[in-house]
C-alpha cells in the first residue's frame, strides 16, 4: 500500500528532522535534554518501521501517488477498527437501558449509525488536503488557542475509548478462562498489546488493522449463527408512549455519538496521502467503513440483548459482566466457541490502537513543550492512563457507556458545525495556508468560535438526560425525560457563529 511506504523508507528517511522535537519547541527555542538521553532517543526512532513523526506536517514531496488500494484502505480501516466489542456493546443498551424492543432498537442503530458517519467522514477529507493532524487542522477554525480545548477534549475520548476497550477484553477473557483470570489481568494483556503495536506508528497499524478484519468478521458471523437462534425478535419496548419516545431519542444520540466520536481523529491516519487524492472518495471510504461497521456489530448487541429476557443462561451470564454475555453467545460451540472468543476480544485491540496513537498526537498538539516530547513516550503516557482507569472502572462499564459517550457526543457535534460553517461560508473560496500551522499571526484569534462553542454548550445543558443531570427541556420528554443535548447545541451553535465570525473578520481581518 502507498501509505505504508510512506510510513517506510521516506518517512524514517526524515527522522533527524522530527526527532528534532525532541530538542527544541515548535519557537526554535532549545530545551535542554542530556545527551545520553538523546542518543537513546535517536536509537529509537531509527528502528525499522518506526514512525518518529509527530505532529509535523506530512509536506507534499514526503507523500506518494494515490492508487486504488490506497483508497480502498481507507475503508477497510474504518471498518476493521470498528467491528470490535466495545462498539457491539453499544447495541446492548437499546433493549438492556433503555428498555426498547427489538424493532425499535435495530432501526435506531441503523439511521444513527449512518448519521453520526457524515461527521468523521467529512473530517477525514482533511488529511490529505492538509497533511495535518485533526486537531492541528482545528487550528484553523477553531484559533490557535481555543483549539487547546477541543484538543483536550478530544484526548478524554481517545482514551475513554481505550478504557472501554481494556474493561471488556479483560471481562471477555476472564470469562474464558472460568474465572482463573482475573478481569485485571486481561486489561492489562489488551493495553500491553495496543501499547506495543501504537508505539511503532502507522505502518505495523494499517498492516494489522487490513489483516485482522478478516478472521473477526468469519467469527462474528460464526456468533451470528450460534447466537442467532435465541435472539427475541419480537421483543417489546417498555413503557407508554410518551416514554418509549424519550427512551428512542435516548438511545438515538447515544448510537449517534459513538461513531461521531471518531471526528476528532479522523484525518489523523491520511496524512501521508497525496493533496490530490479526491475528497469525494476519502468521504466516500470513510463514511462506508465506519457505517456499516457499527451497523454490522451493533445490530448483533441488540440480538444478544434481546436474548436475556428468554434466555435465562444470558440472564446470568450478563449479570456477571458483558463479556460474559459474549462468551454465551458460543454456548454449543464448546472448545472452539471460547476460542471464536478470545480471537474477538484481541480484535479490541484494531479500536484501541488508532485511540491511542491519537491520544498521543493530542498531547504534542497542546503545545510547543509537549510536542518536544517524542510522539511514542505520548503513547506510553496514554496507555498508562488509560490501563488505570479501566482496573478502576472495570465494575462499571455501563454507567462509562451512557454518561461518556453521550457527553462526547456533545462537543464533537458543536465542533463539526463550526468547521462546517467556516468552510463553506467564509472559506468557500478562500485556501488556506497549511504550512503556518504553528504561526499565530496567521491563524484565526478564535474568538467567534470560542463563544459560539461556549453558547453552544447551552444547548446541552438544557437537554441532555444523563443520570448526574437532566436538563430543564430533557425532563419534559416522557414521563422520565430524554435526551436532545446534541441537536440543542448544534442548533446553538449554527445560529451564533456566522454572525460572530462575520463581525471578527471585518474588525480583526482573520
Amino acid at each position: 500500500m502507498d501509505s505504508e511506504k510512506a510510513l517506510g523508507e521516506k518517512d524514517l528517511g526524515h527522522v533527524e528532522e522530527v526527532g528534532s522535537d525532541f530538542a527544541s519547541s515548535n519557537d526554535g527555542l532549545p530545551i535542554p535534554v542530556p545527551e545520553k538521553l538523546s542518543r537513546w532517543n535517536r536509537t529509537i526512532q531509527s528502528l525499522k518501521g518506526f514512525e518518529a513523526r509527530g505532529i509535523s506536517r506530512v509536506q507534499p514531496s514526503e507523500r506518494e501517488s494515490p492508487t486504488l488500494a490506497a483508497l480502498v484502505q481507507v475503508a477497510i480501516m474504518w471498518y476493521s477498527a470498528n467491528i470490535t466489542l466495545n462498539n457491539l456493546a453499544v447495541g446492548f443498551l437499546g433493549p438492556l437501558l433503555f428498555q426498547l424492543g427489538f424493532l425499535d432498537s435495530a432501526l435506531i442503530v441503523v439511521f444513527a449509525c449512518f448519521l453520526g458517519s457524515v461527521g468523521p467522514a467529512y473530517m477525514a477529507i482533511w488529511g490529505p488536503q492538509s497533511g495535518n493532524r485533526t486537531m492541528v487542522v482545528a487550528r484553523y477554525f477553531m484559533g490557535y488557542w481555543p483549539a487547546k480545548l477541543t484538543t483536550v477534549l478530544n484526548l478524554i475520548i481517545m482514551v475513554g475509548y481505550g478504557t472501554i476497550s481494556c474493561i471488556i477484553g479483560g471481562q471477555v477473557l476472564s470469562a474464558v478462562s472460568g474465572g482463573t483470570m482475573s478481569v485485571v489481568v486481561g486489561i492489562v494483556i489488551i493495553a500491553l498489546i495496543c501499547w506495543a503495536i501504537a508505539v511503532f506508528g502507522m505502518k505495523p497499524f494499517h498492516v494489522y488493522e487490513r489483516y485482522q478484519s478478516t478472521p473477526l468478521t468469519l467469527i462474528l458471523f460464526i456468533l451470528i449463527g450460534s447466537a442467532g437462534p435465541h435472539f427475541n425478535t419480537s421483543l417489546q419496548s417498555v413503557g407508554n408512549s410518551a416514554t418509549i419516545a424519550a427512551n428512542r431519542l435516548s438511545f438515538f444520540s447515544l448510537q449517534l455519538s459513538v461513531p461521531l466520536s471518531w471526528a476528532g481523529a479522523s484525518s489523523d491516519f491520511f496524512v501521508y496521502y497525496p493533496e490530490s487524492t479526491s475528497k469525494r472518495m476519502v468521504f466516500a471510504m470513510t463514511f462506508i467503513g465506519l457505517s456499516v461497521s457499527f451497523i454490522f456489530v451493533n445490530l448483533l448487541g441488540v440480538g444478544l440483548a434481546s436474548g436475556v429476557s428468554t434466555n435465562p443462561g444470558w440472564d446470568t451470564a450478563y449479570s456477571t459482566s458483558s463479556g460474559a454475555l459474549l462468551l454465551a453467545g458460543f454456548d454449543g460451540l464448546g472448545g472452539f466457541g471460547k476460542f471464536c472468543a478470545v480471537v474477538v476480544t484481541f480484535g479490541l485491540c484494531s479500536n484501541a490502537v488508532p485511540s491511542l496513537y491519537a491520544a498521543a498526537l493530542d498531547f504534542q498538539t497542546l503545545g510547543k513543550v509537549w510536542k518536544a516530547i517524542p510522539r511514542y513516550i505520548w503513547v506510553t503516557v496514554a496507555a498508562i492512563i488509560y490501563l488505570v482507569c479501566a482496573v478502576a472502572g472495570r465494575d462499571h462499564l455501563f454507567l462509562i457507556f451512557q454518561n461518556f459517550l453521550a457527553l462526547m457526543g456533545y462537543w464533537l457535534a458543536m465542533f463539526i458545525m463550526i468547521v462546517f460553517e467556516e468552510h463553506m461560508i467564509f472559506r468557500r473560496n478562500k485556501g488556506f495556508d497549511w504550512a503556518a500551522y504553528e504561526d499565530k499571526t496567521k491563524l484565526p484569534i478564535g474568538i467567534a468560535a470560542l463563544i459560539s462553542f461556549l453558547i453552544g454548550w447551552v444547548g446541552p445543558i438544557l437537554g441532555m438526560y444523563q443520570v448526574w443531570w437532566t436538563g430543564p427541556i430533557a425532563r419534559h420528554i416522557g414521563d422520565l425525560g430524554g435526551d436532545v443535548g446534541i441537536w440543542l447545541g448544534i442548533a446553538f451553535t449554527a445560529v451564533v457563529f456566522p454572525p460572530l465570525r462575520f463581525v471578527e473578520l471585518r474588525q480583526i481581518g482573520r
